[in-house]
C-alpha cells in the first residue's frame, strides 16, 4: 500500500480508464463507484482520484499535538466523529493505530554470560522468527536501488513460541533461545510522528466533487468555535493544539509569494514609469488602471462559474499587469507629444484616442481570441482534425486563461474610456494650481 494509507489498509487497487472522449467524466464514475461500495459490510473502502504534482495527502489535514501523549487518541476520535456530521467531506480518516499488542523482545545478556552465550547469536536467532537476518544486497535490472536479501523461517514456523523451541549452542550444550530473551507487551503504537518534539497524529478527510475546500474549512472552522467549555471537548483544551496542513497551508503559502510578487512588480514598474514620464500623476493613474483590471478577473471567473485558484488567477492577474500597463503607456505617451506640441487640452485627448484605438483594441482583440480555446477547454488535434471540449489537459490552464482575458476587456475599457477622462481632470488640476 503507500506510504500515506492508513495502517488498518489491507490493499490498493489501481484502476485505469479509457479515453476520456470514451467514457463519462471521472466525476460521475467516482461517484457511482462510492453508492455502490457505500453498504458493503465489515470493511470501508476509499476512492482517491490521482492528482497531478506531489502528493500532499487530502485536501484537508488537521495536525493534533500536545505534550501528554494520552490526550491525542480521544481528541482524534472526538474530532473525527465531527467531521462526519458536516456535509461535503468524505473518506475521512485519521492516523490514530490500530488497537491490538506489540511484543518487546529484551536480550538478558547477564543470563547469557552466565551460559557462555554469544550475544549475536541470541540476536540472530531473534531475528530468524521475526524479521529475518539480511545477508546480501540484490539489484534488478529494473530497478535503480538495492533490494535487501533476508533469510528467515517459514511463516508457519514465525512465532514469538518458536524461541521455545529453538536451541542455541552454548558452552552448557544446547539451550531453549527462550532462556535468554524477555517477552514484554505492550500497547500498540504504529507509526510514530513529531512535530517540534511533541507526538501528533493526523485528521484528514476528502470533499466532494463540486465542494469548494474553502467553504469546507470555514464550516469546519465555525464548528470548531462552538465547541465552548460547557460541552468539556477536549477540541478546545489548552493543552491540545489543532493546526491546519494540507490544501489551507499551500494556498496561503502561495497566497503569501504572489502577494509580495506582485507588490514586487508594482513597485518596480512605478519606478520604471516616474523615470520615463517624469510625473507622479501619470504613474499612479497607470498603477490604478493594473489594481483595477481586477474586477475584470473576477467577473470573467463569475461569467464562467469558475472558482478562484489563488496559484493560477494570481499569476494571471500579475502576467495581465504587462499589457495593461503597455496599452496605457501608449495612450499616456501619444497624449503627452501631442500636448508638447501645443494642442490644447480637450483635442489632445480626442486626437489621442482616435490614433491609439485601432492598436488598443488589436492588442485586446487577438488576445483575447487568442486564449479562448483555453477558456472554452478546447483542444484541437491537428492529427486527427478533431476538436474536443472539456479535455482533462484543459482545466490547468482553463483559470489562467479566464483570468487574463475576462482582465483584458475590462482593462481595455478603463484604457479608452477612464484614462482619457483623468488624464483631462489631471491636467486641469495642473493647471489651476498654477
Amino acid at each position: 500500500s503507500p506510504d500515506n494509507a492508513p495502517e488498518d489498509t489491507i490493499g490498493v487497487i489501481a484502476i485505469e480508464f479509457v479515453d476520456w472522449r470514451q467514457r463519462r467524466p471521472a466525476k460521475e464514475i467516482i461517484k457511482e463507484i462510492r453508492q455502490r461500495t457505500a453498504d458493503l459490510a465489515g470493511i470501508f473502502i476509499e476512492v482517491l482520484k490521482q492528482e497531478g504534482g506531489p502528493g500532499e495527502g487530502k485536501p484537508i489535514k488537521i495536525e493534533i499535538s500536545a505534550q501528554d501523549a494520552d490526550l491525542l487518541n480521544p481528541t482524534a476520535a472526538e474530532l473525527v466523529a465531527g467531521l462526519q456530521t458536516i456535509t461535503g467531506l468524505v473518506d475521512i480518516e485519521d492516523s490514530r493505530p490500530l488497537p491490538g499488542i506489540d511484543w518487546k523482545i529484551a536480550v538478558d545478556r547477564i543470563h547469557a554470560s552466565r551460559f557462555g552465550a554469544d550475544i549475536a547469536s541470541v540476536g540472530n536467532g531473534v531475528q530468524l522468527v521475526t524479521n529475518g537476518i539480511k545477508v546480501a544486497e540484490f539489484r534488478p535490472d529494473d530497478a535503480d536501488e538495492e533490494v535487501d536479501i533476508l533469510i528467515r523461517f517459514p511463516p508457519e514456523y514465525r512465532g514469538l513460541d518458536q524461541l521455545d523451541r529453538l536451541r542455541l549452542q552454548t558452552q552448557a550444550g544446547l539451550v531453549p533461545l527462550s532462556l535468554f530473551v524477555e517477552r514484554i507487551p505492550q500497547p500498540r503504537v504504529g507509526k510514530l510522528k513529531r512535530s517540534d518534539e511533541h507526538r501528533i497524529l493526523t485528521v484528514q478527510a476528502g470533499v466532494e466533487e463540486g465542494v469548494l475546500v474553502d467553504d469546507k474549512l470555514k464550516e469546519i472552522r465555525a464548528w470548531l468555535d462552538s465547541q465552548g467549555p460547557e460541552e468539556q471537548s477536549l477540541l478546545v483544551d489548552p493543552r491540545v493544539t489543532l493546526t491546519f496542513k494540507g490544501e489551507d497551508k499551500d494556498q496561503r503559502e502561495a497566497e503569501a509569494f504572489l502577494s509580495r510578487a506582485f507588490m514586487t512588480a508594482l513597485f518596480m514598474v512605478m519606478m520604471i514609469l516616474v523615470a520615463q514620464f517624469n510625473n507622479f500623476y501619470q504613474t499612479l493613474l497607470i498603477l490604478s488602471a493594473i489594481i483595477l483590471s481586477t474586477i475584470g478577473v473576477l467577473l470573467g471567473l463569475l461569467i464562467t462559474q469558475q472558482p478562484f485558484g489563488i496559484v493560477m488567477c494570481g499569476i494571471g492577474v500579475i502576467a495581465l499587469a504587462g499589457i495593461v500597463v503597455n496599452n496605457n503607456i501608449v495612450l499616456i505617451d501619444t497624449f503627452n507629444v501631442l500636448r508638447a506640441s501645443g494642442m490644447a487640452v480637450h483635442e489632445a485627448v480626442l486626437r489621442t484616442c482616435a490614433q491609439r484605438l485601432r492598436p488598443v483594441l488589436l492588442t485586446a482583440i487577438t488576445t483575447i481570441l487568442g486564449l479562448m480555446p483555453m477558456v472554452l477547454a478546447m483542444n484541437i488535434d491537428l492529427m486527427t482534425r478533431e476538436i474536443n471540449f472539456g479535455a482533462p489537459s484543459t482545466q490547468w490552464w482553463t483559470q489562467l486563461a479566464t483570468s487574463i482575458a475576462g482582465g483584458l476587456a475590462f482593462a481595455t475599457l478603463l484604457t479608452l474610456i477612464l484614462t482619457p477622462c483623468l488624464l483631462v481632470l489631471g491636467t486641469r488640476r495642473t493647471i489651476v494650481s498654477r
